[in-house]
């Protein structure tokens, strides 16, 4: 055998065992991440296979929570300041209109079957129903003083609201549009997360310092979560954005201007692990196969990204002024 087949002989093996890494290692082509700047007044899109900036589009005053349509063509944009939703084409990257909501739209979530919006307003205590196909307003619901956070089951019969200065989950029949259920949680509560299954809601709450688990069925809170990071001051751990595995196997809450990102198994509620990242962390959202975990971080400028699988924080990626929302298109 010549030298060179010596060679190439003992490559092989290498050569395989590295082919086989490629193979197994998740690659984000073709994913566009979407993110607000709250100050800024502007998206920033994002090639999640590159982590390069692409586009900076101009919006409307103070955008904060966005979401995606079931069919990724549009992303919905609370524009707050400027007291209406936004949606832009996600081809063409145009704005191609505006929706109704109430003064200072804050957070939405879409229902399931992608025909519904669900807008909390947090200046005039409403969460605005839209239906998106007329665009028109279909409902206002009272709820408590300052809405911000909004669920909705995964089939889609019960909206969640959280109201921030009632400390309160509102869980709202989406039929009838009455409230079956006000569930008092800790102070300042800013998100609202059901899980895949549909048998719980998490809910953060900032100033209280945990993320209450409440029944889905009983409407009771069944467990609390609360976080200690050694060398942190107890108030700088203030929960905000949730991310849950769609396996109930971790669930992921950032913990604001403690920079990191807390891991919680999500059967035991047990803390496993922080993660830092950048400065305020805000909102979280995984990549469509859910290995990697996207953070959008207020005061640094950036958005962290997080190995799930090594529970490792990767990159930051540079944005506009105050990002605040994120969403994934795949």
């Amino acid at each position: 055998m010549s030298d060179l087949a010596k060679l190439c002989t003992c490559l092989m093996p290498a050569a395989a065992a590295l082919a086989g890494a490629l193979a197994f290692t998740p690659v984000a082509q073709g994913q566009t991440v979407f993110v607000s700047n709250e100050k800024g007044n502007s998206i920033t899109v994002i090639d999640a296979a590159t982590r390069e900036v692409t586009n900076t589009i101009p919006v409307g005053e103070r955008p904060r929570g966005i979401a995606l349509s079931t069919d990724n063509r549009h992303l919905y944009i609370c524009a707050s300041d400027s007291d209406h939703i936004e949606v832009l084409d996600t081809e063409s990257l145009e704005m191609i209109g505006t929706l109704p909501s109430g003064p200072d739209p804050e957070l939405m979530t879409i229902a399931p079957d992608g025909k519904r919006l669900y807008v909390a307003n947090e200046d005039d205590n409403l969460v605005t129903v839209i239906d998106l196909e007329t665009g028109d307003v279909l409902n206002e619901v009272q709820v408590g003083v300052e809405p911000e956070g909004m669920g909705v089951s995964p089939d889609g019969k019960i909206i969640v609201n959280t109201s921030e200065t009632t400390n309160m989950a509102h869980f709202i029949d989406a039929e009838s549009f009455e409230i079956v259920a006000n569930v008092l949680v800790d102070q300042r509560p800013r998100y609202a997360q059901f899980t895949a299954d549909g048998e719980e809601v998490w809910v953060s709450s900032e100033i209280g310092g945990t993320v209450s688990v409440i029944d889905a069925a009983t409407k009771e809170i069944k467990h609390k979560i609360s976080f200690s990071v050694p060398g942190l001051q107890k108030e700088a751990l203030q929960p905000v954005g949730i991310a849950i595995a769609s396996d109930r196997s971790r669930a992921f809450v950032a913990l604001g201007p403690a920079n990191r990102v807390a891991v919680i198994n999500a059967e035991t509620y047990e803390v496993e692990d922080y993660l830092l990242v950048g400065q305020r962390v805000w909102q979280l959202a995984f990549t469509p196969d859910e290995s990697q975990l996207y953070a959008t971080n207020g005061v640094s400028n950036d958005v962290s990204v997080i190995d799930v699988a090594a529970l490792k924080t990767l990159v930051s990626i540079p944005v506009g002024s105050f990002p605040w929302g994120v969403a994934i298109k795949p």
